[in-house]
């Protein structure tokens, strides 16, 4: 038989999609497995949404959409991004409709980078940016987060990893897995090395809305001059409890978009069109009470739950900044983050995520999913010190 290619051999499985599939499978076994491993929240998607994707069926809209995606759900994004990100952007030339976040970075790699080209990147990060990287042709090259610095570069970190081959900047705030909120005295940073080195800048922002504690989200394309360097990804996936409906959007300049739309003609066609929209209901209005209301619920609990893990002995965390996970150091109890994990899911039936699937300087840690319910949480706490003790 053929050899397969080499791209598919140098990436790995997604950590994240397989521990959650496989509490998944455990749970339709019988066993009553609490899954932490997932960015999922316990609440299904506000019903208003809901409603709006409802009746497009219902009246019939259930055909393919133009390449970049329908005009009302453009027009929504774009009021979005006026409204919640000060920022100006024609829906008709600047805007993409696409399948979740993790599409719109596919894009934006792919327009972008050369077999070659070197990709900066955070460490730990996401799981998937490695290998979209790969996929695309490019190397990613980390850049440490380290805890001294909040899990933050410095600016001589970000220069020393440029060389001649540097093309792009990827990263992600609010961050996955650290919780990081990027300042605007961050972004300052980052925007001022992209422009001195020509370098482009691409932005997961999936999790913009979930901010705690007096944090905000500022989005990059907007500081000066960074406009047209960036290629900004957002979703609704997490923050609207939509992430079955894959669907999100793009927002870059239109030398750059109009390749991205290319791409997406041949790749995917148009994301979904019902999908799309009940996204525009989401956007095209301030969040609605009963958002705000889940949001809050979501504060809570990730207080909660973090309290309670800092009362387990060996285990300590801080509250994220924004996002919605627990990165929890787990140093003091001598054992590694797939150590950790194993020992969870098998003496307590609690699925969690080992540090080391974000990066090398993962290890260390585990991430945990805050937002599920209150009794879920309650009783993944009790297990966890049991097992622990």
């Amino acid at each position: 038989m053929s050899e397969l290619s080499k791209r598919v051999h140098q990436i790995m499985p997604s950590s994240t999609v397989g521990i959650a599939d496989k509490a998944a499978r455990l749970k339709l076994q019988g066993h009553k497995v609490i899954d932490l491993s997932a960015g999922r929240a316990s609440e299904h998607t506000p019903e208003y949404i809901c409603q709006a994707a409802t009746n497009a069926i219902r009246s019939g809209d259930t055909h393919q959409t133009m390449a970049r995606g329908k005009v009302e759900f453009r027009k929504a994004c774009a009021i979005k991004l006026s409204r919640d990100n000060g920022i100006t952007a024609d829906p008709d030339s600047e805007i993409i409709a696409t399948m979740g976040v993790k599409q719109g970075l596919t894009l934006a790699l792919l327009a972008t980078i050369n077999p070659g080209d070197e990709v900066i990147i955070e460490d730990p990060c996401f799981v998937s940016y490695y290998p979209l990287i790969t996929v695309a042709g490019g190397k990613g090259v980390p850049v440490p987060l380290k805890p001294e610095n909040n899990f933050r570069w410095t600016q001589e970190q970000l220069l020393g990893a440029i060389s001649e081959k540097t093309r792009a900047i990827l990263f992600n705030s609010p961050h996955n897995p650290t919780g990081t909120v990027h300042s605007p005295e961050d972004l300052e940073m980052i925007a001022r090395v992209a422009i001195e080195n020509d370098l482009f800048v691409i932005t997961d922002e999936v999790y913009e809305h979930v901010t705690w504690d007096g944090h905000q989200h500022t989005c990059l394309a907007g500081l000066p001059g960074m406009k047209e360097r960036t290629i900004s990804a957002m979703g609704l996936t997490k923050t609207f409890s939509m992430g079955g409906w894959r669907i999100g959007f793009a927002f870059a300049p239109e030398r750059i978009l109009k390749e991205m739309v290319k791409l997406q003609q041949h790749l995917l066609t148009c994301a979904g069109s019902f999908t799309q929209t009940g996204a525009a209901a989401a956007f095209e209005n301030p969040p609605l009470p009963e958002v705000i209301k889940l949001w809050e619920k979501w504060d809570w609990r990730i207080t909660m739950f973090i309290d309670g893990l800092n009362k387990i002995p060996g285990l300590k965390c801080k509250k994220p900044e924004g996002g919605f996970y627990g990165w929890v150091d787990i140093s003091e109890t001598g054992m590694t983050s797939q150590q950790m994990t194993d020992k969870l899911l098998d003496e307590a039936k609690v699925t969690v995520v080992p540090g080391a699937s974000f990066g090398e300087n993962g290890e260390g840690y585990i991430r945990v999913t805050c937002v599920k319910s209150r009794e879920d949480l309650m009783e993944a706490l009790s297990r966890i010190e049991d097992v622990l003790n």
